[in-house]
């Protein structure tokens, strides 16, 4: 039986269910974080039992894993501030012991800071397709194109995976979606004891703080949304993968300048033009002759490697020293820098969660004609990501189709909304993080903050974006009016 026969046989139509009946409120006993290292000594971890199915409240159920660093002064407790993590598919449970010792006391003083390993990741029931190492390479889980633009491994590569995540994924793969992240998080409000809660979503964290925002807006307090997804919700992820092209473009000029105000040492160009046509050069040459790369995944440093090596790097200005040693290398014959690699497991958690979320929250179209079309023109307009961001993926051949439309984001509800964005994200780009604070209207403000990378409050020392999150955070204030901090 081919591929397309194959996947036919395992499409499962989904009604359109009828609105979730509420669960009934889990408990929550604390204790300590078991068979975990590094954590703050004050965390505590607790499992809740969530239903897998929100639809079907009384069915089957999982072990989400929540945890906690209370606040040191109870007569100024506000409430609960969650941390919703990124991804889709990071998890969360350690991050109140990470963002502790970065908060500021102010914060600190007023909230319990919650964290969570969200369904299907982590210790939150952690799902898997069970893919090949071969299927796992950042270049594939990222749709690179061939190096001469051609798609035709692409749609291999995502037949396997689909048919990979029907075959191994179990129940919980097909409940992954935004729509239930938000009413996990209402799970975890409840389970808490909260009248409202106030929480900071970074990066898919902010879409699903933006869905819980529009489902469940009585329940919003002060609400952080950093790093900000296109809530499109014709699109959804389609959107966010699209962007890439757009944040790469942003976020080079920073590296640019960065490289040519070192070129003694790495010898990129002289000037930030220079350095463009150097990189350009050097993926096209590694597209041709690939160097080797033990370690790596896969074990060669070819275009699309240091394509995707280099939006990595872009996240932080903390990344570009390790990109240009990486690229004199390159050029020189040199030995190449030692790489850095997610562990196996987690990388499989990661695909099969990020996966899921992406392809159940909306349908994605599968015309290969189309999408190799899209991909000829954006390599045109976008060389830096070489037509990875409109590629097609395991989306188009996904076994489940959504069983509800993605949330549209909308003005209804109280404003409490704060939103906090880099003007040079290479993830989340500022234009589509203008589109989210379209959406919410008069919900919210924005601040952009003339800074480059992913992740902006308390994350590049724009003392002026901190301190406005933390005003709002600590006493409601937002500015008036959507601010530029430069």
């Amino acid at each position: 039986m081919n591929s397309a026969l194959a996947l036919a046989a395992l499409l499962t139509f989904t009604p359109a269910p009828t609105a979730p009946t509420a669960a009934p409120t889990p408990t929550v006993e604390w204790g300590t974080c078991a068979g975990m290292s590094g954590l703050d000594a004050r965390q505590e971890c607790a499992t809740l039992q969530v239903p897998v199915d929100h639809a079907a409240p009384a069915g089957d159920t999982f072990s989400m894993a929540v945890s906690r660093i209370r606040t040191a002064r109870p007569g100024l407790r506000r409430g609960v501030l969650l941390l919703i993590p990124g991804g889709p598919g990071s998890p969360g449970l350690s991050r109140p012991s990470t963002m502790v010792s970065r908060l500021p006391a102010e914060v600190l003083d007023r909230y319990d800071i919650v964290g969570f390993d969200p369904r299907g990741v982590g210790r939150s029931a952690p799902v898997t397709c069970g893919l090949t190492d071969a299927d796992t390479t950042l270049t594939k889980l990222k749709p690179y194109p061939a190096a001469d633009g051609d798609i035709s491994e692409n749609v291999a590569w995502s037949h396997r995976l689909a048919e990979a995540c029907a075959r191994n994924g179990g129940p919980m793969l097909r409940h992954i979606t935004t729509r239930n992240a938000a009413r996990d998080i209402d799970a975890i409000r409840r389970a808490l004891g909260e009248q409202k809660l106030s929480y900071w979503g970074v990066s898919y964290g902010t879409y699903a703080g933006a869905a819980y925002a529009t489902m469940f807006p009585e329940h919003t307090d002060r609400v952080v949304l950093d790093s900000n997804d296109d809530p499109d919700p014709t699109k959804v992820a389609r959107g966010w993968l699209a962007n890439y092209a757009v944040g790469v473009e942003d976020r080079f000029p920073d590296f640019a300048r960065f490289a040519a105000g070192r070129d003694a040492e790495y010898g990129l160009g002289a000037d930030p033009a220079e350095v463009r046509r150097t990189v350009l050069d050097l993926a096209a040459r590694l597209d041709r002759e690939p160097l080797p790369w033990p370690g790596a995944n896969p074990a060669r440093l070819d275009g699309n490697t240091l394509r995707e090596t280099m939006l990595t790097a872009f996240y932080s200005d903390a990344g570009f020293p390790g990109l240009a040693a990486l690229m004199k290398a390159a050029l020189t014959g040199a030995t190449l820098p030692a790489p850095t690699s997610p562990p196996p497991a987690a990388l499989q958690n990661t695909a099969a969660v990020a996966g899921a979320t992406m392809c159940n929250d909306v349908e994605w179209p599968a015309s290969t004609v189309r999408h190799q079309r899209l991909v000829d023109r954006n390599r045109v307009d976008y060389p830096l990501t070489a037509g990875m961001p409109v590629n097609l993926g395991p989306c188009a051949f996904w076994p489940y189709r959504p069983a509800e439309r993605p949330v549209r984001v909308t003005a209804k509800g109280p404003s409490n909304v704060l939103l906090v964005q880099n003007l040079r994200d290479p993830s989340t780009p500022h234009s589509g993080a203008l589109k989210l604070r379209a959406a919410f209207g008069d919900r919210a403000r924005m601040v952009s903050v003339d800074a480059g990378g992913h992740g902006s409050y308390l994350a590049n020392g724009n003392a002026c974006g901190d301190r406005t999150v933390t005003e709002f955070l600590v006493t409601g204030r937002r500015p008036a009016t959507d601010t530029l901090c430069r």
